[in-house]
């Protein structure tokens, strides 16, 4: 993959090769295991040509369980372990995660069979592409903004005929490190997508994805699609990789009002994926709650805030990752 300058229209990362593991830093499996698992994954690959096209004529549920069951196993192929932490709502959701690596489409594929968002060079992609455009991903061309809206109108249609759509609003892949601020993605989540669940009165689902490597107990990029990178040899370093997981969380939903803002609910969605201030200079005075305590008042309005959420003047954050020095909402 080739990084390009950063504009509004096609994000960029400050990714290179720095933020791909050393020599010898991620333990490997021997070259035997490598071919074994490639030649599975291959396979695995070809066989989800045939899936997407029984699709269409299996009942939801069963056409659901098809799908994960498909994810899954391939991403075991390559030699990936999925935990999913967390659950979905029920309903259809626009799903919104980070995004790391083209391993991130089966993790998300494995939680919900939702339609996937795509740039438009994945259909250019060896098997990959042919799978996607089978599958009925929907493919961005980022050179022509004005076609943008048609796109949105799509995957809100999509979501009213009660299917989920799966989209990695940083349009880009980084290595998501914890001091690679340099790294991000100018701009953060685009908010256009986002418009697609407000008009369809949908939820939107942030989900996190981290991947490690086990054998090492430690987060790795051995998974990593960046900068110059091309597929084929983020594949190989894959295969080789030993014991790699990838973790799937499942963060509370949003549920934005029919006149909500995109733009907030973006930044809401991308403080729930990766744990940062929800935003810069928030209004931070205090209120009375009806048991006499006092609490930073909530910087996003209340149809943003999940319920059981944890506020402070960086916004809210999940249950299960609540940092010391905030408190719950209850206002």
């Amino acid at each position: 993959m080739t990084a390009v300058p950063h504009d509004l229209w096609r994000p960029a990362s400050g990714c290179g090769e720095e933020c791909l593991p050393a020599a010898g830093e991620v333990p490997t499996v021997p070259v035997a295991r490598r071919v074994l698992r490639l030649a599975a994954a291959t396979g695995m690959l070809l066989a989800g040509l045939g899936v997407a096209a029984v699709l269409p004529a299996l009942p939801a549920r069963e056409r659901q369980a098809l799908t994960r069951g498909w994810a899954r196993t391939t991403a075991r192929a390559f030699g990936v372990r999925l935990v999913i932490k967390g659950r979905l709502p029920r309903r259809r959701a626009l799903l919104v995660a980070n995004h790391v690596s083209w391993l991130d489409i089966l993790a998300v594929l494995a939680v919900a069979p939702a339609r996937l968002v795509a740039k438009r060079e994945v259909r250019n992609w060896p098997v990959l592409g042919l799978l996607a455009a089978a599958g009925g991903t929907v493919f961005v061309d980022r050179s022509r903004p004005r076609a943008l809206p048609a796109t949105v109108r799509r995957l809100a249609d999509t979501l009213r005929a009660g299917r989920s759509v799966a989209v990695f609003p940083e349009g880009t892949t980084w290595c998501a490190g914890d001091d690679a601020v340099t790294c991000r993605p100018g701009g953060g989540f685009r908010p256009a997508m986002f418009q697609a669940a407000i008009d369809s009165g949908s939820p939107v689902v942030p989900l996190r994805l981290v991947y490690r490597c086990e054998a090492i107990g430690s987060t790795t990029t051995a998974a990593a699609f960046l900068g110059a990178d091309t597929l084929l040899r983020s594949v190989a370093r894959v295969v080789a990789a030993r014991d790699l997981v990838v973790t799937v969380t499942i963060a509370a939903a949003l549920h934005p009002a029919r006149d909500a803002d995109r733009r907030l609910l973006a930044r809401a969605a991308e403080s729930a994926v990766h744990l940062l201030p929800a935003a810069s200079g928030a209004a931070g005075g205090m209120r009375p709650t009806p048991g006499g305590m006092r609490h930073p008042i909530c910087p996003w309005p209340r149809w943003l805030v999940p319920r059981g959420a944890t506020v402070g003047r960086c916004g809210f954050l999940p249950d299960h990752v609540v940092p010391p020095g905030l408190r719950r909402w209850d206002g």
